[in-house]
């Protein structure tokens, strides 16, 4: 769906507002106090997969570009807003040897760390995670990732930015994508810091109006633009790995 500015900016800050605490910057480095050697975004990704006379089960995955977890050392940053107290973002998450605590499913080009290892980190320092994820209702179908066709569609990319002091703003930028061959892209290159980050575009809901659709994860640049790791298959490969 290609939409109005007026629609498009209307969407960027219910983005903001719904899935803000769902992403968290990621830096990858040869050790601690090394400069990093890359930025990108990580995000929580929630998915149902049974129930039980206690309710609903659901696994919970941290989902990044895999291409920024190869490096030694590795800190995933925290924000005031993500944790209860504010406090107990002051200091980052530094996993050292980073690669080992990501399952790696290269043949998308995506990372994906189960999230029991960071809740325990924060019971550990006496805080807890307030997290927004991005939900299996909202990730992208396979129909709804098959209509993305050559024509551009409105898209929206929600990140943590560069900034030249060191910050890592929340940014929400609005793009295009389409399907080339048998990848859907990001039609440009996007600034430093969101690889890894969710895309998503709009299609019609149940009561006709926009529905926000995450598409997928932002993978590095090439020729010109991002391919996305797509949540068809992200699925697919995600329920094969619980399986096993």
């Amino acid at each position: 769906m290609l939409l109005d500015q007026e629609t498009e900016n209307e969407i960027v800050f219910e983005l903001c507002q719904l899935l803000g605490r769902a992403i968290l910057p990621v830096t990858g480095s040869d050790g601690p106090g090394t400069p990093p050697g890359v930025l990108g975004t990580a995000f929580f990704y929630s998915e149902l997969v049974g129930a039980t006379d206690d309710g609903e089960v659901a696994h919970e995955w941290l989902l990044t570009a895999d291409a920024l977890t190869e490096r030694a050392y590795g800190e995933i940053g925290l924000r005031p807003s993500v944790t209860d107290p504010a406090e107990g973002a002051d200091e980052p998450i530094d996993l050292p040897g980073f690669a080992d605590h990501w399952l790696h499913l290269p043949e998308l080009g995506l990372a994906a760390m189960p999230t029991g290892g960071l809740h325990g980190w924060a019971d550990d320092r006496g805080w807890r995670w307030r997290t927004q994820q991005v939900t299996e209702a909202v990730a992208a179908p396979a129909d709804s990732v098959a209509r993305i066709g050559a024509a551009p569609v409105s898209a929206f990319v929600l990140a943590l930015g560069a900034g030249e002091d060191g910050s890592r703003p929340l940014e929400a930028v609005v793009e295009r994508v389409a399907r080339d061959g048998g990848e859907v892209r990001v039609t440009t290159e996007l600034p430093a810091g969101y690889v890894g980050a969710p895309v998503f575009a709009v299609e019609a809901g149940p009561d006709g109006g926009p529905a926000l659709r995450c598409l997928g994860v932002v993978l590095p640049p090439q020729a010109g633009g991002h391919p996305i790791a797509t949540f068809d298959r992200i699925r697919a490969a995600l329920a094969a790995v619980v399986t096993d």
